[in-house]
């Protein structure tokens, strides 16, 4: 990481408020094309059901897949994070990530979330600040040190 900057890692509650941002910017992006074409049945259709079709496919699971994995790579932070002042580092170098550890990240999100979301609150104990999904690609997020309200929870 830079030498002439000081980082700290970004705790639970930024990443939480961070998370929070990005998935009102994917429902916002996402939602009004599912009803124009699933129609208002949509939100109350089948829970069981992971996928009402292709255009579902597309704009719940590739869409927002590629959408982070791009904000990632692009900017080493979604926009989320960007508002919050955090950026996705590797762990063991603090320069910026390869494709593989991004992907690894995403798919990483399905492992911490499986076990009741376990693996996001890990954020909260890690020493690092790590999720399941950081440690699974060897990354941390970091902000500036001072940048805001104190990220050690």
């Amino acid at each position: 990481m830079e030498s002439a900057r000081q980082y700290e890692y970004a705790g639970f509650w930024i990443r939480a408020g961070a998370a929070l941002i990005d998935t009102v910017i994917v429902v916002v992006i996402t939602y009004p094309p599912l009803l124009a074409i699933y129609g208002k049945d949509y939100l109350i259709g089948d829970s069981l059901s992971l996928c009402e079709g292709w255009a579902d496919l597309f704009l719940s699971w590739v869409f927002p897949a590629v959408f982070t994995i791009w904000f990632w790579h692009w900017k080493l932070a979604t926009p989320g994070k960007m508002a919050v002042a955090a950026t996705i580092v590797d762990a063991k170098t603090g320069r910026k990530p390869t494709m593989r550890q991004w992907i690894i990240r995403y798919l990483g999100y399905i492992v911490s979330l499986l076990p009741l979301g376990l693996g996001y609150y890990w954020v909260g104990w890690d020493k690092r600040k790590q999720g399941w999904h950081d440690k699974m690609a060897n990354t941390v997020v970091v902000r500036c040190a001072g940048s805001g309200p104190a990220s050690n929870t």
